[in-house]
């Protein structure tokens, strides 16, 4: 279990290839990470200020962006993302998982195309606005592709690689902001924003040489390309007696949801679906709530305004313990299981955002025209400790946790069109932290000039979560697809999840059914 990746015993064939797709596929999140953390370097480049902004000059005579302006470029991305996720189910459902990918991938490239030949803010929103769609596209599709393609034992570590992923793209971002940052000509923001170019191309390559996903074949009854894609991800003969029992049970399970009729958004709605999706939406949205992208989105700048110097580096060393962080995420995924991992998270990330809160409110204090002063910089260092006390716990558990978790508690049926619904929710919280941070935070008329006071915010947010945990997450660990459809059905609190064990196949249902019913469709047992 955890980060072993060695195979339980009694499980026939081999788990790697199924491990290295799942790891390969998740390096999409380096084109949301990487983007992420780029703009928030970008918006304090002094020449990028000077060149793009139309607002007043700061004390180190370079012209500033506006709250306003900051909001909008920082924010835009986020909005194409929402609808890129709500268009991510139609097109994984009509193009299938593999070729989604490739597609979404293109549209990202478009938006890069536009930023790196902006030289106005115009052009500039456009640019993220489509590669926000594009990464939208990405981060519904990369679990659902990932979920369906790994083995149950390394599920949890495979889903949550996508955020370990995006962690390391932020960092790559911070290096590459970092070197290019005090350069006096576009190429400091234009270098940082072309190099994405070779991360979708890495993407679209690799989807061009992986397989398709097995369920996706069932779903679109075609049970030989199935046979094959399992086949060649499990390294097994294709008659082999693992790979006809594993997808007699995807099939049995496809096509007892197909009795029970079409599926729509609607469908979602409905039954326990409604619990599942509600689970969703708000595990993503109080991941946004717990504030790591005020970190990674105005970081920089925050440090900046907090008087340190170099606050370039401070962003970088953030980015560092956030990858590393991640790591001991994924071997507490499948080693402890979802709950207690992120239950402790959020009582981490709690306890540390009000350290930072406190620290940041009583050792510093602001002049007539806004400038932080700092009256104990050793206070101050210590913030910037917990903040990276903070991170780690997230990034240890509601970081990889929350996409796995939403990768794997829908059924078949709706899989696509949930995820989707629950990733919009992430994007749109998301674009509504990223558009409100500067008013809140900034010194100015009509914005509340939190400053460190955000932090209690977040840390309330963080309390919230606790809660929810305890009362809403399941716990899936060890389960396949299937048999967490049937957890839920049978169990209607989360708290009596912990220990329950399968009763009974979907392919053992249908074979009661044909004991019942002798009319077997022939076309059924032929299959």
């Amino acid at each position: 279990m955890g980060l072993s990746l060695k195979k339980p015993e009694g499980v026939p064939g081999k788990s790697w290839p199924a491990i290295v797709i799942g790891l390969f596929v998740a390096f999409g999140g380096v084109l949301f990470g990487y983007d992420t953390g780029t703009i928030g370097g970008i918006l304090a480049m002094p020449y990028w200020q000077d060149l793009f902004s139309t607002g007043y000059r700061n004390p180190e005579h370079h012209l500033d962006v506006t709250a306003s302006q900051s909001a909008t470029i920082v924010s835009i991305l986020s909005a194409g993302t929402f609808f890129g996720a709500l268009g991510a189910a139609p097109l994984a459902d009509w193009a299938g998982r593999r070729l989604g990918l490739i597609l979404s991938s293109f549209v990202f490239i478009f938006g890069v195309i536009l930023q790196t030949a902006a030289v106005s803010i115009p052009l500039f929103l456009a640019g993220r606005f489509f590669a926000g769609l594009g990464v939208g596209l990405i981060s519904a599709t990369i679990p659902l592709y990932q979920s369906e393609t790994a083995p149950k034992w390394i599920r949890g570590v495979i889903v949550g690689s996508y955020q370990l992923a995006i962690t390391i793209g932020l960092l790559l971002a911070s290096i590459v902001n970092n070197a290019t940052h005090n350069l006096q000509n576009t190429g400091c923001y234009r270098i940082p924003i072309a190099v994405q170019f070779a991360w979708a191309i890495i993407l679209i390559v690799g989807m061009i040489i992986l397989p398709e996903t097995p369920r996706f074949h069932i779903k679109r009854d075609n049970l030989p390309a199935a046979t094959k894609s399992l086949a060649i991800l499990r390294r097994l003969e294709q008659n082999h007696p693992a790979i006809i029992e594993e997808l007699s049970e995807i099939q049995a399970n496809h096509e007892f949801e197909k009795s029970l009729g079409k599926a729509t958004y609607l469908d979602c709605l409905k039954g326990n679906l409604l619990k599942r999706l509600l689970t969703g939406c708000f595990l993503q949205s109080l991941q946004q709530l717990t504030g790591i992208n005020f970190i990674f989105y105005y970081g920089t700048q925050f440090f900046k305004n907090s008087g340190f110097s170099d606050s370039f580096l401070i962003s970088l060393i953030t980015n560092l313990v956030n990858v590393v962080s991640t790591l001991p995420g994924l071997y507490a995924i499948d080693k402890w299981g979802r709950r207690p991992v992120l239950l402790w998270g959020a009582v981490g990330m709690c306890v540390c955002q009000f350290i930072v809160a406190i620290l940041g409110t009583t050792t510093t204090s602001q002049d007539a025209s806004g400038m932080i002063i700092v009256h104990n910089l050793a206070a101050q260092k210590a913030a910037i400790a917990f903040i990276c006390f903070y991170i780690f716990f997230f990034a240890a558990s509601w970081g990889p946790v929350a996409w796995v978790v939403t990768g794997e508690i829908f059924p078949l049926k709706v899989r696509a069109k949930s995820l989707s619904i629950t990733t919009a929710s992430n994007w749109l919280l998301n674009w509504a932290i990223a558009y409100s941070t500067p008013y809140l935070v900034n010194y100015g008329p009509g914005n509340a000039n939190l400053q460190s006071k955000i932090f209690f915010v977040w840390g309330g947010c963080c309390f919230i979560c606790i809660a929810f945990v305890y009362f809403m997450i399941y716990e899936t660990k060890g389960l396949t697809l299937e048999q967490v459809d049937e957890l839920y059905e049978e169990v209607s609190d989360a708290r009596k999840s912990i220990g329950w064990v399968p009763t009974i196949t979907f392919r053992e249902i249908r074979e009661e059914k044909k004991v019942r019913d002798p009319v077997v469709d022939i076309t059924e047992e032929a299959a």
